[in-house]
């Protein structure tokens, strides 16, 4: 049986979210992620694929909106990755995908960090308010979002 090096021991920052607009405003942390040790759990559409080319990526079921037996297989797939995996942190922007993975990850008491997507300035996502009570911290794009969460931080918009 052979070792694991030490980098692939080291802790890792789990960037969570599905492909499209989520994925791109976690791209754009890019300068803050790309010394970290980092995986990501994405939809296997070509546009992610491509964009995170040279990544470590984990494909997760979709679609999730309203799909019960998705939502069941990304359970499963957040128990197997956080269990084999020395995760720090969870990073997500959403949307469906993200909520085992904050679930789980907190119950493991991981930290959990959510960014509300910057186009919902006036309600909450869905994925946000199930997400919400299992949060280490909420960040927001908008001062104006900060009505639906007032323990949130404004880190301003990502794109």
């Amino acid at each position: 049986m052979g070792s694991k090096s030490e980098a692939e021991d080291s802790p890792l920052l789990l960037l969570v979210g599905s492909s499209g607009g989520h994925l791109a405003q976690l791209l754009a942390l890019r300068p803050w992620y790309e010394s970290k040790r980092r995986c990501w759990v994405t939809f296997d559409t070509p546009e992610a694929l491509s964009l995170l080319a040279g990544e470590d990526v984990v494909p997760a079921h979709h679609p999730t909106t309203r799909n019960v037996p998705n939502l069941l297989r990304n359970a499963v797939l957040a128990w197997r990755v956080l269990r084999a995996r020395r995760v720090e942190a969870v990073l997500t922007t959403g949307a469906g995908v993200a909520v085992p993975f904050v679930v789980l990850a907190r119950l493991r008491r991981i930290p959990t960090v959510y960014i509300e997507v910057y186009d919902r300035i006036d309600t909450p996502t869905l994925t946000a308010r199930l997400c919400r009570p299992f949060l280490s911290a909420m960040l927001v794009q908008w001062d104006e979002q900060r009505r639906q969460y007032p323990e949130a931080t404004v880190v301003g918009t990502l794109l």
